[in-house]
């Protein structure tokens, strides 16, 4: 196909460096011309770039060649000669959680549990996980009924499943205007369309999803209350009460990620899911990955009534329910108080980088939450995003994540970038983020 062929040959000009990251593409039309095909052809190849995550469009401003996603080779080493500091992945680990997370394997290497452990397990899993996942997900204000719990392999999965559940192919989901970037790329797995919705200092804004509803009408939402990724919001509690009322008198059901909401689930003040506010048309995700460790998780689905046949069936047709081995280890790490001290040293950990957060960014505009382990910076003039990034990488060896991966639609993507603080050691976080404040004062 002609705008296969055209997408390669860009695809190659970017490998070959003929094309580098910030650089602006000509307008569809003029590339149009140049190639001597239709517009529409021209079109059908800027979305297949942008399909890869080679290029992002900003509306009013053009699309551009985004930064290559940094990566232990030769590359960084020859620029910078230091070593690559990952600040876009963002997993949080504890000294602690090693020598925990062993001992509650070790009755599970015992080769009679072993042979259980390793049986199939259904997409409820069993009587003694779900009754460790309530004691997990339990927060103030609301406890989950065991009996409406489910289980996938991981937080992604169970995603998948809920949206799966609730969404057919075609349909619309309303999130929040800059969203966790993985349900783009599961809403584009499944057919779904997402629907950017404005969102304020308080979240997602009752009244901006209500137009979006009224315009073309919404299968769900997805949204994150707490702790919101990339931006740290949490929803008070007037705002949840809002949003739930909105939710029935729309008759929408809604996809509440709580994934990272462990962080700040024993603070005084924090408000209880949404699922308290809706819980008969709210779909709680969550997991261990965060709290524990990604390689060896479950995910957690706890399901209306309404939803929960559709729900196993997702699970079941997606193959992400949970391991019987994982289930078993969740169990164990609930009842020996693994997961308990683990999540309160990550607790104290985030304070931790926070404060290295306010030491060396703290005179540029900078939106994240003491509890949170990430945050997300506002650059400063000139710099672009994709530009930054681009040269973070390529001059400090450092990977932050552009704006354009949490933007929704056809909105324009922020300058801004999300950097993650869990990844690295404190020392190497701390020099990482004072040599991108040298970088963003340097300017473009």
């Amino acid at each position: 196909m002609d705008y296969l062929r055209l997408a390669d040959g860009v695809a190659k000009a970017i490998a070959d460096g003929r094309l580098r990251p910030g650089d602006r593409l000509p307008p569809q039309r003029t590339f149009a011309r140049r190639h001597r095909v239709a517009v529409s052809t021209a079109i059908r190849a800027y979305g297949e770039l942008v399909r890869r995550g080679l290029v992002v469009g900003e509306v009013g401003r053009g699309t551009f060649v985004r930064a290559a996603p940094p990566h232990p080779g030769s590359v960084l080493a020859e620029d910078s000669g230091r070593t690559p500091v990952n600040l876009e992945l963002n997993y949080p680990v504890a000294e602690v959680q090693s020598e925990l997370m062993a001992r509650g394997l070790a009755g599970l290497a015992r080769p009679d549990v072993l042979l259980e452990a390793t049986r199939p397990a259904a997409a409820d899993g069993t009587p003694e996980a779900r009754a460790a996942a309530a004691r997990v997900l339990a927060r103030p204000g609301w406890h989950p009924d065991p009996d409406r719990l489910l289980f996938a392999g991981n937080g992604r999965q169970a995603i998948a499943a809920a949206l799966s559940a609730l969404v057919r192919p075609g349909g619309r989901v309303g999130v929040e205007e800059l969203t966790y970037p993985l349900v783009k790329a599961v809403a584009e797995r499944l057919g779904i369309a997402l629907a950017p919705i404005a969102t304020d200092g308080s979240g997602m804004l009752p009244s901006a999803l209500e137009a979006a509803h009224r315009r073309t009408p919404l299968s769900a939402v997805y949204v994150q209350p707490t702790l919101h990724n990339p931006l740290s919001l949490t929803m008070p509690a007037e705002r949840r009460g809002e949003l739930a009322a909105l939710l029935r008198e729309l008759d929408i059901p809604a996809v509440e990620d709580t994934t990272w909401a462990f962080l700040a689930a024993d603070r005084p003040g924090t408000p209880a899911p949404l699922a308290a506010y809706a819980p008969e048309r709210t779909i709680l995700v969550d997991s261990l990955s965060k709290r524990l460790a990604p390689g060896l998780t479950v995910g957690f689905l706890s399901v209306p009534e309404a939803y929960g046949e559709e729900a196993a069936r997702a699970l079941r047709s997606g193959a992400w329910t949970a391991g019987r081995f994982n289930l078993e280890a969740a169990v164990r790490w609930v009842e020996d108080g693994t997961v308990e001290a683990v999540t309160a040293a990550k607790r104290a950990e985030a304070a931790v980088r926070q404060a290295l957060v306010a030491e060396h960014l703290g005179s540029y505009a900078i939106r994240t939450d003491a509890s949170s382990y990430y945050c997300w910076w506002e650059l400063p003039q000139p710099w672009r995003a994709e530009t930054f990034v681009a040269a973070a990488a390529g001059e400090l060896g450092v990977a932050v994540t552009p704006g354009s991966a949490f933007a929704v639609g056809t909105a324009s993507a922020p300058d801004a970038v999300r950097v993650g603080l869990a990844s690295p050691g404190r020392a190497v976080l701390g020099a990482a983020l004072r040599e991108l404040a040298g970088l963003a004062g340097r300017g473009a």
